[in-house]
């Protein structure tokens, strides 16, 4: 009598195993971070908790929680007013502010709060303009909203973080099919209506996905929230780690920012609880939108410009003019230099080594069809979930473990001594770079993979090739610009990380990210100009990518060439297409 459960079934067959066993190893590797985590914060002493618990956890989570809150209304309201307005108005413009709406993502958020803090403060541009346009001369004579406020930091990181919700709404918005808008008309309801029973409620999970994206954003911040006056969580750790010289103090606040992205994940999760997606076998048609004339169509100029000013044009614009000044005045000082090579080489090395990794645990989850390789995939895609303070903390010790191991051997064979190989060097980097954005090249390859059809595995199979033979001479020729794409992300993505530099950088090593945080700290931005520049530049890498992917799934859908499912799959992640197919639920498909 044959078992119901197979072992072959579960784990893969024959040469998928080999494939499945360095995905578990790739696997252990993102997980060590999060196990010793609670091995560090074990460490305190008794009245190490008391002290956390009473002192520091009350004022962090609270400002956490305020920030967060607020950070949520704002790029909701934004995200969502603006994917409707652009989805279902025609206006003069309306096109290029389509895909602009996307450039706040380039300017990562410590950027736009040192850009705000220059072009605000007492003596900055804006407050002596007002001053020079009112006769007035005593810097305070005029009072001004301050921006080192909660206030302040809500709104900065509302208006720089909505891409998140605004692409993955605008995306579900253009999938609505009109018949469903029309018939609502049909039946009296005003526009205003329709948006509110009809168009919202079949966005949620969208916007749903968005907001959770752009809340665990403003919780890994620490620049922005630090130089506006808010002690968050990522905040308290990195001032109890390095200011304390407190490890296990810094693990256990640790512990409580982790319960809290636990938590963030799980709201998402429950908001879009009820919700599926079904594709019909015909194409929807979309709802044609409503061409605006007159001082409508101003308002709606204003409405997409606002954001884009705000949360883009003005801190960036800054910056840039600040970085032309510093180079007419001084030139490009040679540390730059130093520090954009230190960047590129450590993001590089990251970038390989997440590529690499990515591609190999994606590749045995399409090999074995089995559940464990679905698990192991998921396993490996927790990294991008952790913020960057998290992860550093966690590795701390898989790290000085194989410190010593490796000192251990090298001491034992050869009777060298040579201390901390990789708790020193940028290796530590790579390793917290890998399993932060590991999601995003393992997704790129699992959404280039999914779009190949399984013909070509039992075709490649049934002509003598292996499982690793069919991946290295089909597959990966096939998603090539998938993975390459995947790999560009990540790349950017290490360039603009901030909490994990800081916490594990090596001695005397600056990045472009580091430097521009030491000149915050020390009040002299406009030194900082030049490395914030790069930074910036480097960031609208993606922000073209997003919008010609945009662009090109827009205009698939209208001419029938593209289906529901393909665009919701690459534009519901801004950050990478990738990381949505790895976290989203599964369609259910209807029709043919």
């Amino acid at each position: 009598m044959r078992s119901g459960f197979s072992s072959s079934a579960f784990f893969g067959r024959g040469g998928e195993r080999s494939w499945l066993v360095a995905s578990a190893c790739v696997a252990l590797l993102v997980l060590a971070p999060f196990v010793s985590l609670g091995l560090i914060a074990a460490q305190g002493s008794g009245d190490l908790w008391p002290h956390i618990l009473a002192y520091v956890l009350p004022q962090a989570l609270r400002d956490t929680a305020i920030l967060l809150a607020g950070v949520g209304v704002v790029v909701v309201t934004l995200g969502v007013g603006l994917a409707w307005l652009v989805t279902a108005y025609e206006f003069p413009g309306r096109r290029a502010f389509d895909w602009a709406l996307l450039l706040p993502l380039a300017t990562p958020t410590y950027i736009v709060a040192y850009a705000y803090l220059d072009l605000m403060h007492p003596i900055g541009p804006v407050q002596t303009g007002l001053r020079a346009l009112l006769g007035l001369t005593d810097p305070r004579a005029l009072w001004f909203p301050d921006v080192r406020t909660m206030t302040g930091c809500v709104l900065l990181l509302g208006f720089v973080l909505y891409p998140y919700v605004y692409l993955s709404t605008r995306a579900m918005f253009l999938m609505q099919a009109g018949s469903l808008l029309e018939a609502a008309r049909t039946l009296g309801a005003s526009r205003t209506r329709v948006f509110f029973r009809v168009a919202l409620p079949l966005a949620r999970p969208a916007i749903a996905v968005g907001a959770s994206l752009a809340l665990m954003e403003a919780l890994n911040d620490i620049g922005a929230s630090e130089f506006l006056g808010v002690k968050t969580l990522s905040v308290s750790i990195y001032a109890t780690w390095i200011n304390r010289s407190n490890l296990p103090g810094a693990a256990q606040i640790a512990l409580a920012m982790l319960l809290v992205v636990v938590a963030l994940i799980l709201l998402e999760r429950w908001a879009r609880r009820r919700e599926r997606y079904v594709s019909q076998a015909q194409r929807a048609r979309r709802a044609a939108p409503l061409r605006l004339k007159g001082w409508r169509a101003g308002l709606a100029i204003a409405l997409v410009s606002a954001p884009i000013l705000v949360g883009f044009l003005l801190p960036a614009g800054h910056v840039a003019s600040e970085a032309w000044k510093r180079v007419r005045f001084a030139g490009v000082s040679p540390q730059i230099w130093q520090e954009v090579l230190n960047t590129i080489l450590v993001a590089g090395a990251a970038t390989l080594v997440a590529a690499t990794l990515g591609f190999l645990v994606a590749a045995s989850a399409r090999l074995s069809r089995a559940p464990v390789g679905g698990a192991l995939l998921r396993a490996a895609s927790l990294g991008y979930a952790a913020p960057g303070t998290v992860v550093a903390i966690g590795l701390m010790t898989p790290l000085f473990l194989l410190d010593n191991l490796i000192a251990d051997g090298l001491e034992a064979a050869f009777g060298l001594s040579v201390g901390l190989l990789i708790s020193g060097s940028g290796a530590a980097l790579v390793y917290a770079y890998a399993v932060r954005f590991l999601t995003i090249s393992a997704g790129g390859v699992e959404s280039g993979l999914a779009k190949l059809s399984p013909s070509l595995d039992h075709a490649a199979r049934a002509l003598g090739q292996t499982a690793g033979g069919a991946m290295r001479r089909v597959h990966l020729p096939l998603i090539r610009p998938a993975l390459g794409g995947a790999a560009l992300l990540v790349f950017v993505d290490c360039m603009k990380e901030l909490p994990a530099t800081l916490l594990l950088r090596p001695l005397n090593f600056e990045t472009l990210a580091t430097h521009l945080y030491g000149e915050a700290a020390r009040g002299t931005y406009e030194d900082g100009s030049v490395a914030a520049t790069f930074i910036v530049l480097v960031g609208l890498i993606p922000v073209v990518m997003l919008a010609r992917l945009s662009r090109r799934r827009a205009l698939a859908w209208d001419k029938g060439a593209g289906d529901g499912e393909a665009m919701a799959r690459d534009l519901l992640l801004p950050e990478s297409a990738a990381a949505v197919s790895a976290s989203a639920p599964p369609a259910q498909r209807g029709g043919a």
